[in-house]
């Protein structure tokens, strides 16, 4: 227990600190359609002496302006939790050293080019006109310009950190006794503590993915309480159908289903998608940790690919659905 927290501890705070020195300019500068430049290395350009004022960024609205500085240090705390992530995946069979060499690698040649590709683009303020469209389109990131929404990370962080996870279990190998004794969680108790703090923090990050206190603010906070709620109430009801009986266990993985697969659609589906989304979570999550992991051969010790991997590509794909306006959602 001890080991897992100390390497989410260290490699979320490494994360942080690599953000700061390199990793926001390749996410989130001009470059091109795959990763971006070198313009904010160090965080430089971000605060001018001369004036005393930190540089502005844009949000999703015309004439609306945050400090830069203020969303490099919210994406920071993206970066850091993706990574944190992928340790669940290999839990309690790899060496505190190797895990920070590939938390290294991983967030430099993966996190930061997927960062780009899926959330950078020019800003509403640089589509001045119908003229410069084509050309603006073509310098954000690749998987934008295939018209992908995620609005929070579903794809950044947990489709991404879960195929990482599942990987590195596949790599590293089972635990010694797995499949022939019960590995039981540590405490039950700190697992719905955990999940609860989880479920507020997570307001944080899609809300604030609005960048504005805005109508999308509120309706990513709304869906975020709803397909939750939703993927708990699926995933009970799995449970009991298939073993008799709910669990507490199961309960807390609910949550977490639904909190991954609303991510990408916080802000893109109506509350009524939301919770259709957050069903479809609960039951297609207990899958992934029951049918689909014996399919795959995997020792995914915390169930990172079936919960993150599966909510994550659920959410993903019915954000294209319910952000349809006829069904709730504020797209076309």
């Amino acid at each position: 227990m001890l080991s897992v927290l100390m390497q989410v501890m260290v490699t979320f705070s490494l994360i942080v600190v690599l953000w700061f020195i390199y990793g926001y300019s390749p996410a989130f500068t001009e470059g091109n359609s795959f990763i971006g430049g070198f313009d904010r290395l160090f965080m430089k350009g971000l605060f001018d002496p001369a004036t005393g004022t930190f540089a502005m960024g844009a949000t999703f609205s015309k004439g609306v302006y945050i400090p830069e500085l203020l969303f490099a240090a919210f994406q920071a705390t993206f970066a850091g939790i993706t990574c944190c992530l992928i340790v669940g995946a290999f839990a309690e069979r790899i060496k505190f050293s190797a895990v920070l060499m590939f938390m290294v690698l991983w967030f430099t040649f993966s996190y930061a080019p997927i960062a780009h590709m899926v959330w950078f683009w020019m800003g509403p303020d640089a589509y001045a006109s119908a003229e410069v469209v084509d050309g603006l389109n073509a310098k954000a990131g690749l998987i934008w310009q295939w018209g992908a929404l995620d609005f929070a990370g579903g794809t950044v962080v947990h489709i991404n950190a879960a195929v990482a996870g599942l990987v590195g279990a596949y790599m590293i190998g089972k635990r010694v006794g797995y499949g022939k004794e019960a590995f039981t969680p540590h405490s039950l108790t700190l697992t719905m503590v955990g999940a609860s703090l989880l479920w507020v923090g997570w307001f944080g990050f899609n809300a604030g993915s609005a960048l504005e206190a805005n109508n999308s603010a509120v309706l990513a906070f709304a869906n975020t309480f709803s397909a939750t709620a939703g993927a708990v109430l699926a995933w009970c009801i799995g449970e009991a159908l298939m073993k008799g009986k709910a669990s507490m266990l199961g309960a807390a993985s609910g949550a977490v289903a639904g909190l991954v697969a609303i991510t990408p659609a916080a802000g893109n589906v109506g509350l009524m998608g939301a919770i259709v989304i957050g069903f479809v979570a609960g039951f297609a999550c207990l899958w992934g940790v029951n049918g689909l992991k014996k399919m795959l051969g995997a020792d995914d010790s915390l169930d990172v690919f079936g919960v993150h991997g599966v909510g994550g590509i659920v959410g993903a794909l019915l954000t294209g659905v319910f952000n349809n306006r006829a069904l709730g959602g504020p797209g076309r």
